[in-house]
């Protein structure tokens, strides 16, 4: 069997990962040609020039009225059971090599759309050429991918791929793509000025004069995969944001008609494990984190003129955390900063926001607390002020790879108070390092940690239920940690043995997705 996977992002590859579809893109496609399939993985190129590659052709795209030159790339790395392909084309590369530009509110994912769009349109010129072999399943990835589906249907040139079975993952259904139909540059109808679409099957269910990729997708392919059993029955519900829901995102209906249609299909991802990462906490210290901190917070103050706030209170707190060394236990995050993943830390609670009732709490057991990460500008804002509140709280605004691993090994519990978790990576890598997790019960966290077993969780009806809960809920694992070791070992060594493999994953995929 062979599979062609398209997607935005692939940490197999250099500087193309932005979240956790790029490790998806990295490791299940392995998992599946170990099991004799033969996979193919094409994204933009962002700008791999170190890369050693063979041109494979060049393409002559019809897009937004003009025809434009894209070249196929085979490009070699150490995974070598997986042929890994790129399209290269100025729109692709122009923002210095960054997977997305990130348009302001005025004209959300404009620029994204349109170079996307490019790409979907350049795959689909590249299978009809036969510059990539046809495969006997295409899997799309996120809305990025979408148009693919898209103009396989509607457009008349690509009629003989009518019967390829195609397969859409969903990792982040609260990211649609939406752009309009027309009467903008970065519309379908000016990317596509022939193509004859059902709009009913494309439009965005709450604003119809739009085009909707991600529900195209969905309404368009064989098999709607999820990543998480728990997050396939989520997202069939409304969501209720007020409440602290977040469901279908206003894609329920067509979601609730592909399960009637058994279409909806929920795996969770999995985790790569190796006898490097089992004993990787014996080794590391807490004089490598800091200094490794230390050393990326230079390389991040270096880029610009004027230093900023949060980069210099978090160097300072790094020199208070070295010259007091740390008593009590470290909590660590590790992830972007978005509602998604920290709304609950800036909901009211017992007249302090919740990240500093959090502080308080762990301040009595004269503990820390390490937050790497960056994404929503308000919430850098919100956490930087509280840093500056707490004298044991450091937030490192941006990422580094080695401090993520350092925080993984070298902390005693680690925060994911997610509102909503598709399947979350950050929890596995945590576990795999021998790091409990505290976590919200929703989506691939209900699915990975138990209660009391290999972490702890906690819910909530209302956003106030669950900030309470949140704060209680650390309050109660502190309190074991401190009081029970002998059952904090055990929750610890369970967290470290527990195992979400990707052999067993693509065993899944072949069965339940290609098949």
């Amino acid at each position: 069997m062979h599979v062609l996977m398209v997607a935005a992002e692939n940490d197999a590859l250099p500087n193309a990962k932005v979240g956790g579809v790029a490790d998806v893109l990295r490791d299940c496609p392995k998992a599946l040609a170990e099991l004799g399939l033969t996979v193919d993985v094409v994204i933009p190129d962002y700008g791999f020039t170190a890369l050693e590659r063979v041109q494979l052709g060049t393409l002559h795209v019809p897009f937004a009225g003009y025809i434009h030159d894209v070249q196929v790339w085979q490009v070699y790395v150490e995974q070598r059971q997986v042929r890994q392909l790129v399209l290269s084309h100025p729109l692709f590369s122009q923002h210095h090599g960054a997977v997305y530009c990130n348009d302001d509110g005025n004209r959300p994912f404009a620029t994204d759309a349109t170079k996307f769009a490019l790409f979907n349109a350049a795959v689909c010129e590249a299978l009809l050429q036969g510059v990539i072999t046809r495969p006997d399943v295409l899997h799309l990835h996120d809305w990025h991918s979408a148009c693919v589906a898209v103009l396989l249907k509607f457009d008349h040139r690509f009629a003989s791929f009518s019967s390829l079975r195609s397969v859409f993952t969903v990792h982040n259904i609260a990211l649609q793509g939406i752009r309009p139909f027309k009467g903008d540059d970065s519309s379908l109808e000016a990317w596509f000025p022939a193509l004859s679409y059902n709009g009913e099957v494309l439009c965005d269910p709450r604003y119809p004069h739009c085009f909707n990729p991600m529900r195209s997708a969905i309404n368009l392919v064989d098999k709607v995969h999820l990543v998480s059993p728990s997050y396939a029955q989520e997202v069939l519900q409304a969501s209720e944001p007020h409440n602290g829901f977040f469901g279908g995102e206003g894609l329920e209906r067509d979601l609730n008609n592909a399960m009637t249609n058994n279409k909806v299909v929920g795996i969770l991802n999995g985790c790569e494990y190796t006898e490097h990462t089992h004993n990787a906490q014996e080794s590391s210290t807490l004089a490598q984190l800091y200094f490794a901190i230390e050393q990326v917070l230079f390389a991040w103050m270096a880029k610009e003129v004027n230093l900023q706030s949060s980069y210099y209170i978090a160097h300072q707190r790094l020199q208070q955390f070295i010259e007091r060394p740390v008593k009590g236990p470290l909590v660590t995050s590790v992830g972007r900063l978005t509602d998604q993943k920290a709304l609950l830390l800036r909901q009211p609670c017992e007249n302090l926001q919740v990240l500093d009732a959090l502080c308080e709490k762990l301040n009595q057991q004269q503990g820390r607390m390490i937050i790497l990460g960056s994404g929503d500008t308000a919430l850098e804002d919100v956490i930087t002020t509280a840093m500056a509140r707490n004298s044991n709280l450091l937030f490192l605004k941006g990422y580094g790879n080695n401090v993520g691993e350092l925080l993984y090994e070298l902390g005693d519990l680690f925060l994911m108070p997610s509102s909503f978790e598709p399947c979350g990576i950050s929890q596995m890598l945590a576990m795999r390092a021998g790091q409990p997790c505290l976590v919200h019960q929703v989506g691939g966290l209900k699915d990975t940690i138990t209660h009391l077993e290999n972490g702890f969780s906690f819910n909530g009806d209302t956003l106030q239920t669950q900030s309470e809960a949140l704060v209680a809920c650390f309050v109660d694992t502190l309190t074991l940690r401190q009081k029970q070791p002998k059952q904090w070992d055990e929750i610890v060594s369970n967290a470290k043995a527990t195992r979400f493999t990707w052999p067993l994953v693509a065993k899944d995929y072949i069965s339940k997705l290609y098949n």
